[in-house]
């Protein structure tokens, strides 16, 4: 009786490893080592901030405008000119575009009129045509573009 109740044990023993080995040989493997583990991408639509820089080009009739005045330096924190380099555009802030660069300066800016800060209008039509340059490729949505580092735009009204 000793005997049978000592292998009644021994085969439960058994029993309970084997299926201990299988649930553990079977369960997917969910733990990972640290360099395996992803860490969630959010996307923020939060602006973060930035330290980019790119140049403009206004030329109206072949005349290359000029915005040495004060009255368009350093309007805004989030992107601005400045007096030492009056071409140069400073972006402080993602998520900045075009438009948003133009609409801080005292004139206007559409991909059909540029008014300058003289009051000059300029429109498409029977004037003449307003052209606009990405990086030296003609962009007629380039107002719609954020604005990237070493980025070169050329904004130009040709009259007929």
């Amino acid at each position: 009786m000793y005997n049978r109740a000592v292998r009644n044990i021994v085969i439960g023993a058994v029993i309970l490893v084997a299926i201990g080995t299988g649930i553990f040989l079977l369960k997917p493997d969910t733990a990972k080592a640290p360099d395996e583990m992803t860490v969630p991408q959010t996307e923020s639509s939060e602006p973060q901030e930035a330290n980019i820089t790119a140049t403009f080009t206004i030329i109206t009739d072949g005349i290359t405008r000029s915005f040495v005045n004060s009255k368009y330096h350093n309007l805004s924190e989030d992107v601005f000119v400045t007096a030492e380099n009056p071409s140069q555009v400073h972006v402080m802030k993602t998520g900045i575009k075009w438009s948003d660069f133009f609409a801080t300066l005292p004139m206007q800016l559409t991909k059909e009129c540029l008014i300058t800060g003289d009051g000059e209008t300029l429109c498409n039509g029977v004037q003449g045509t307003l052209r606009f340059y990405l990086n030296d490729v003609e962009d007629i949505d380039l107002l719609d573009k954020e604005i990237n580092q070493g980025d070169k735009a050329l904004i130009q009204f040709i009259s007929f």
